[in-house]
């Protein structure tokens, strides 16, 4: 009993002494806590919510994420999460989606398809044996770089001040972000260990400051609010609209893909073996529960952050309990609404600086992923017409202008979606090279 509370924090399982734990598990709260809340403020503001509304999304952003960093850490059953050190938070990758959606219909639609599409992001985790090879790196590759494209023009819409604003695009909301991504530089290249993990948290508190002294902030929303409040089940309500759902369904198959090379990445970089078969089942399973969960709580759909899963790589820190630790403080964020009604005061400019770097990353991440097979003249085709059409269509308003509207809405609203549909098909039909087929007639003759 002795030696499993006083376990090692390079150890998967036991209990470290407090005085470790505490600290490694804030090292991950402060490097995920932006991430998280970012996507429920942008989705709020897209769909009107009133500022009540907007702490409550807030809220259930946060405590979604615990629940769902919980199912992953101590599974419930050897299906239901990964039993991995990973912390799962709100996903940057639904945004386009669900700027569209919300743009197009309200939350009650997202939560409805949020359902739907975490009982398919279950049958994925049962089924992903058969279904993975429909996923090289060459397609998850295309639309994580698509995610990333299509995330930009939201950043630079918050750097200008937020579409709408009545100083939208002014020379003062453009210095704020300006300086805000220039903090967030300057931790992430020239300082190590904790600055350098929360360079967006730092960035985005001295952003904050100036806003504040330029006289851009107000508290009167955060007097207003409690202090402690429980988020209540349908809350938003739901409603199912079957464009939607098939929207939504398609994201939550490609962000179970994603979820697996968290998965690898995490097992092969902090505990140095490959993840095991029941483990990529379970961790799909737990977060096709958790997307349930957030649409019956109002919360957007989750993901492993690969900032968290990064230091647990450079640490080497694969204690379940820091890990566990990390999402009962964000669980007890989530219960403060005056701690999401702090959140809700930050200038969109302020938001805008911090978050480019991370959209940015977003997209060079689907890079990495891309060169991870050779370029030839047909994974130059997958990635560049992908991504022409995904890109392409939503950047052409009215290009579909003469289809039904289910069409526009599934194919003409989100880049990711067909960006998703063009790269699975085309490395389906356009035929490998010869050296490629020679290879695996070669592995198959050495079987």
């Amino acid at each position: 009993m002795n030696e499993k509370r006083n376990a090692s924090v390079f150890d998967l399982n036991g209990i470290p002494k407090m005085s470790q734990t505490l600290p490694l598990a804030l090292q991950h709260v402060v490097a995920m806590i932006v991430g998280c809340v970012t996507p429920a403020i942008i989705v709020a503001g897209v769909t009107g919510a009133s500022r009540e509304d907007q702490i409550i999304l807030i809220q259930a952003a946060l405590l979604i994420s615990a629940v769902a960093t919980l199912i992953q850490v101590f599974p419930v059953h050897k299906y239901c999460g990964s039993g991995l050190p990973v912390i799962m938070g709100a996903s940057f990758a639904y945004i386009p989606m669900l700027i569209s959606l919300g743009s197009r219909f309200d939350l009650p639609t997202i939560f409805g398809a949020q359902l739907v599409g975490g009982a398919v992001a279950i049958l994925v985790g049962v089924f992903y044996k058969k279904i993975n090879a429909l996923f090289p790196p060459i397609v998850t590759g295309t639309v994580v770089f698509t995610i990333g494209l299509s995330l930009y023009p939201t950043a630079v819409n918050y750097m200008a001040g937020g579409t709408g604003a009545a100083d939208f695009g002014s020379p003062l909301n453009w210095a704020i972000a300006l300086f805000t991504l220039g903090v967030v530089l300057f931790c992430n290249h020239f300082t190590k260990g904790i600055t350098k993990m929360a360079s967006i948290l730092i960035g985005m508190a001295c952003g904050y400051v100036l806003a504040l002294v330029l006289g851009k902030v107000s508290f009167a929303p955060v007097a207003e609010a409690g202090w402690f409040q429980i988020t209540t089940p349908l809350h938003f309500g739901i409603k199912f609209e079957l464009t939607s759902i098939i929207s939504m369904t398609i994201m939550c198959i490609v962000g179970s893909v994603e979820a697996i090379g968290d998965f690898t990445s995490t097992a092969g970089g902090g505990l140095d073996r490959e993840a095991t078969e029941n483990e990529m089942c379970g961790g799909i399973i737990g977060n096709g529960i958790a997307c349930i969960l957030g649409g019956l709580f109002g919360g957007i759909p989750t993901a492993t952050f690969s900032q968290n899963v990064g230091i647990v790589i450079m640490t080497k820190v694969v204690n379940r309990f820091v890990i566990g630790t990390a999402a009962v403080i964000i669980l007890l964020a989530g219960f403060i609404p005056k701690f999401a009604s702090l959140l809700t005061t930050i200038p969109s400019c302020v938001l805008g600086g911090a978050t480019v770097s991370v959209f940015a990353m977003i997209a060079m991440t689907g890079i990495k992923l891309i060169v991870k097979e050779e370029l030839t003249a047909r994974t130059i085709s997958i990635v560049g017409l992908s991504v022409a059409v995904g890109i392409g269509m939503i950047q052409a308003p009215g290009c579909l202008g003469l289809f039904p509207d289910w069409a526009r809405t599934i194919f003409g609203e989100s880049a990711v979606v067909m960006s998703s549909i063009m790269s699975i098909a085309l490395n389906l039909i356009l035929p490998r090279e010869e050296a490629e087929a020679e290879e695996r007639v070669y592995e198959a003759e050495r079987v």
